[in-house]
């Protein structure tokens, strides 16, 4: 059986959707934010002492795993006969690789870095505010143009690779910074596709069914953290 352990408004709902597109039997232990960080419900966890979120435990296997993209291989090849990865003779697999660690790699870092230099309250002229927004907005601009002439990231096949991704430009975005998908409209047409996949419509309401989705091109005005935290009320329906 896998455990997973979700905290709500988080990276974490990239595994929900992927068991419940997989149709893995699991159990979904939620836990709440404290009301921005990991609460302590999360850190006494057996194995997870840092409090880290999606976390899961194979009760069969004994096995504990962090880290999204190590837990999204794990359940592919342990419990879901590879399915949703495309293999090493499939002439997308290099679009394959490319896009399922494109998110944490790449688009994720970035937008934090914006994020902690916000907070931060550094004057609008601080060249690292500059910076960090040229490395969101390039992130953005490679996938929304690999998106023109891809319906999925790796093709025409739905994969492991849109599961990873959808995270850093929707549920991020509540955290920071807040960005306008207006001028990528290929990533808007991608995220309607995945958002009307039946899986994802469960995975999101059994892991955050108070949360409005951020699926369109609108951005909050305000982050999660300087609203309250998961206490607030800007990222509920």
């Amino acid at each position: 059986m896998i455990v997973l352990h979700h905290l709500g408004i988080s990276q974490s709902e990239r595994i929900t959707w992927l068991l419940e597109e997989l149709g893995i039997e699991y159990k979904l232990v939620k836990h709440t934010r404290a009301p921005s960080l990991a609460p302590d419900s999360l850190k006494n966890v057996p194995g997870n002492k840092a409090g880290k979120s999606p976390f899961i435990e194979d009760t069969d296997a004994g096995i504990t795993l962090s880290e999204s993209g190590a837990i999204t291989d794990y359940i592919i090849w342990k419990h879901g006969n590879g399915r949703l990865a495309l293999k090493p003779d499939h002439k997308n697999f290099p679009d394959y690789l490319h896009w399922k660690d494109f998110s944490n790699a790449t688009m994720q870092p970035a937008m934090l870095t914006s994020m902690f230099l916000s907070g931060a309250q550094l004057p609008p002229e601080n060249p690292m505010l500059g910076f960090a927004n040229q490395r969101i907005h390039a992130a953005y601009q490679l996938m929304d143009d690999h998106l023109a002439s891809n319906k999925w990231l790796a093709g025409d096949e739905f994969t492991a690779a849109d599961t990873m991704s959808v995270y850093p430009v929707t549920t991020q975005r509540y955290w920071g910074p807040q960005i306008s998908l207006e001028k990528y409209p290929n990533i808007l047409r991608w995220l309607k596709d995945c958002s009307a996949r039946p899986a994802y419509q469960r995975a999101m309401e059994k892991g955050d069914p108070d949360m409005k989705l951020l699926l369109g091109a609108e951005a909050p005005e305000q982050s999660v953290m300087a609203t309250g935290g998961a206490e607030g009320t800007i990222w509920r329906k």
